[in-house]
């Protein structure tokens, strides 16, 4: 058995409303000064829905309706001595973005697909490579509610 280093999970949940997509301005981690979605690491036992209900409730004060995995990204990240595999969440969420974690976000903010703010955080960006900007404002399926 080896104590290479492994990989985290993290969650970034897609929140869309009117053809635009949830992001906040990071601050005071690790991709500061980029775009991203809600979201963070997933905790020990805890399933994705919990994850982005969690995350949500903590950092913009949404609350979670019904959720969806959407897409997986390997994100590696050698300048920073990371690697993340990162699970995309597309939700449906109630209520109205708060700032609830001003040390770690400058500002939430809706966007349309095609004005994405730059530059986006590396899960996000890689997400978009893969799959468009356009899928991040795809409606949520017929997804179970979160119990």
């Amino acid at each position: 058995m080896t104590d290479a280093p492994q990989p985290r999970v993290g969650l970034g949940v897609i929140v869309a409303r009117a053809g635009h997509v949830l992001l906040g301005l990071r601050d005071g981690a690790h991709g500061a000064g980029c775009w991203a979605l809600p979201g963070g690491h997933l905790e020990w036992q805890e399933s994705f829905a919990q994850c982005a209900r969690r995350e949500l409730a903590e950092e913009v004060g949404l609350v979670l309706r019904r959720a969806e995995v959407a897409w997986v990204t390997n994100d590696p990240m050698p300048d920073e001595g990371r690697h993340y595999v990162t699970v995309f969440l597309r939700v449906d969420a109630s209520g109205e973005p708060q700032r609830l974690e001003p040390h770690r976000c400058l500002e939430w903010a809706f966007f349309a697909p095609d004005e994405l703010p730059g530059p986006l955080f590396a899960p996000l960006a890689r997400l978009v490579a893969e799959r468009g900007a356009a899928f991040l404002v795809a409606p949520v399926a017929a997804a179970e509610p979160f119990q």
